[in-house]
């Protein structure tokens, strides 16, 4: 997974590569990921023993561990939803989705999001995340397995969208 990530960041792939193909935007490290991976595993894609894709499983009580994400749980609990303040709901963010390349276009993204829902939807009503606007395939891939924009804020010259899924 590491290595996934690593091989996805801006910097590391073109800005072409980057605007055609999607890009992550947080790095993690081993301990991190292994955090978020309780008491909700993660949902992995394997190719035998090889990562081809994940999503991350990111709780509210983990907002303080990556503090570039402190604002954007600080935003997502001031949205509103069906007349609702998310702040009061459970719900939970996905805390970041990559598919290798070669795998990409396969409908693994969905699946891993269908596995990341069934998963979830005994314990959250919904599935929250934001994704920086300029990455146009997410942007796409997202709408396309059922998230909706609800809020969209720019920080740091970057657009963002925060997007939600029902999970009920």
């Amino acid at each position: 997974m590491l290595q996934l990530q690593q091989d996805n960041l801006p910097g590391v792939i073109s800005e072409q590569e980057a605007q055609e193909q999607g890009f992550v935007s947080v790095t993690h490290d081993l301990e991190l990921l292994q955090a978020m991976n309780a008491p909700y595993p993660h949902i992995i894609a394997l190719d035998e023993n090889k990562v081809v894709g994940y999503t991350l499983v990111m709780l509210k009580q983990m907002r303080t561990t990556v503090p570039i994400l402190i604002p954007m749980f600080d935003i997502i609990d001031q949205c509103q939803y069906k007349g609702e303040l998310l702040e009061n709901i459970e719900y939970f963010v996905m805390g970041q989705v990559c598919i290798a390349k070669g795998y990409r276009g396969q409908n693994i993204f969905s699946r891993l999001y269908e596995g990341l829902k069934d998963q979830m939807r005994p314990h959250f009503r919904y599935l929250v995340t934001e994704v920086a606007k300029k990455n146009t395939r997410s942007m796409r891939a997202h709408a396309k397995v059922g998230f909706e924009i609800i809020k969209e804020y720019r920080s740091d010259d970057i657009d963002w969208a925060v997007v939600i899924m029902p999970l009920k």
